[in-house]
């Protein structure tokens, strides 16, 4: 790197740590799962794996599986992937801690992830979160004293048309302010939880977990053609004869 008087800066590997909001020793909990967990978990895991050529390539449903259970990534869900898989518990914790969908710590029902990317930021994003944080009174990446929600800041997830956006339980809400940010956690917390803009209901984020899985999910399908603001590059395409160039092929 070169700083703006042109002299190089360089940078430790103290310098990139993992991301602030997260927590310190990565993974912790039992080391073990009771011997009935085990076998649940172990039925749950086997149509999974057979889904694959090779075995070890089911280690990302299967941290969905075990996260699923304990909320979070743990000891036992380490050593479980691993046995499953034939893995070294050191060659799972590394694909686990890679991830950032796969948590560190306990995580509420409803995970509220507020996007602070470029765009979603220019358009409020920042507010969103800001206003969230002091609104539930915790941190970004801390839950509230209810359980209820676990509030983060995510990295794009392809909805710019719709910014800023809001994901609880990776659902999309869309379009969103710090008013009505305001009001989806108010519904979470209170039992109620509001309609995603975009795919099916809300489930907790220990069923969503399993859904991620690959397991069943139970809630109804959506239709899935796309908004308005999805369009309007398409629109604006056909309205000047504007065509993709021939595939040379």
């Amino acid at each position: 790197m070169t700083a703006t008087n042109g002299a190089p800066v360089f940078l430790g590997l103290t310098d990139l740590g993992q991301r602030p909001d997260e927590s310190g020793p990565p993974i912790g909990g039992p080391a073990d799962y009771p011997p009935e967990v085990a076998e649940r978990l172990a039925a749950d895991a086997a149509p999974i794996i057979a889904r694959y050529p090779q075995a070890r390539s089911a280690l990302l449903p299967l941290l969905h599986l075990v996260q699923g259970e304990d909320g979070c990534l743990t000891r036992a869900g380490i050593g479980f992937c691993a046995a499953q898989l034939s893995l070294t518990e050191a060659e799972v914790a590394a694909v686990a801690t890679f991830y950032s969908m796969y948590r560190r710590e306990p995580t509420g029902d409803y995970l509220v992830g507020v996007c602070t990317n470029t765009l979603c930021a220019i358009m409020g994003g920042d507010a969103i979160l800001d206003a969230l944080q002091e609104h539930l009174g915790v941190p970004v990446g801390e839950t509230t004293d209810d359980n209820a929600v676990t509030l983060e800041h995510i990295e794009c997830n392809a909805a710019c048309d719709y910014a800023p956006v809001v994901m609880v339980n990776w659902e999309f809400f869309d379009n969103q302010t710090p008013a009505s940010a305001r009001e989806l956690v108010d519904g979470l917390r209170s039992g109620r939880p509001p309609t995603p803009t975009r795919g099916a209901p809300l489930c907790t984020f220990r069923q969503t977990a399993r859904i991620l899985a690959g397991l069943p999910d139970p809630r109804p399908e959506q239709p899935g053609a796309p908004g308005e603001p999805t369009l309007a590059g398409l629109r604006v395409a056909r309205e000047h004869g504007m065509t993709a160039p021939e595939s040379a092929s």
